[in-house]
């Protein structure tokens, strides 16, 4: 056998694949893309009202007190709050372990700028942006959102949330991010991932549970179950 043959077909078959990976990569972000960019708006203004506006989890430090990424999210929801376009707050976000918790953080956050506690609702599972969405649909029973993230997640999150037949819309928020090249070039892989999950695997997060209507009283969600 002649390994120089065989060595220039394994590179040949590894470019192939890695063209072929790369053409998906691009297919997938330029899909999820046009899908959402009706309802990504520049406006508080243009946006219509929803049942609840969603804050999606990120960082919190040690000290419980949120990253710029967060915090951003954060004072947009209490704009649009603050604005008339929904009377209810859902903060989403990762509260897997006792040691980090996002969503008590956000709650602090946002009673120390006067939201009233009864108007927030937190979701302890919100692990990731198609669990975040998938239970605001199936626990707290919205039918429609105003998401509050940044323009380079706005897209995946309004693509979900339409996927899972929820009316989402989003006005994106200030970006003082570091790494914004690194999260642009993750954002197109988790891209090919939620196109994975919502058009065809449609699974399950790994939390449900009892349906918590927003249309009560956040304070019952503000201690985790």
């Amino acid at each position: 056998m002649n390994i120089r043959r065989v060595l220039r077909r394994l590179l040949a078959a590894a470019c192939a694949a890695a063209l072929l990976a790369a053409v998906c990569i691009f297919a997938c972000s330029r899909y999820v893309t046009s899908q959402s960019a009706p309802y990504i708006l520049q406006s508080i203004d243009e946006l219509p009202a929803c049942d609840a506006i969603l804050v999606l989890g990120a960082r919190v430090y040690d000290n419980n007190q949120p990253s710029p990424t967060l915090a951003d999210r954060l004072d947009s929801a209490i704009a649009l709050y603050r604005a008339g376009k929904a009377k209810k707050i859902l903060a989403s976000g990762d509260h897997s372990t006792a040691e980090y918790d996002e969503v008590s953080a956000m709650l602090a956050y946002l009673l120390a700028h006067d939201i009233p506690a009864e108007d927030i609702f937190l979701d302890h599972a919100g692990l990731n942006t198609y669990d975040s969405l998938y239970r605001a649909r199936d626990i707290f029973q919205a039918e429609s959102l105003l998401i509050c993230t940044q323009d380079f997640h706005m897209p995946r999150a309004i693509y979900i949330a339409r996927s899972l037949g929820i009316s989402a819309w989003g006005v994106p928020c200030p970006d003082r991010q570091t790494y914004r090249e690194y999260n642009r070039l993750r954002e197109s892989l988790a891209r090919v991932k939620a196109v994975i999950e919502t058009d065809v695997l449609r699974r399950e997060p790994r939390f449900l549970g009892p349906a918590i209507p927003l249309s009560g009283d956040g304070r019952s969600t503000h201690e985790q179950g």
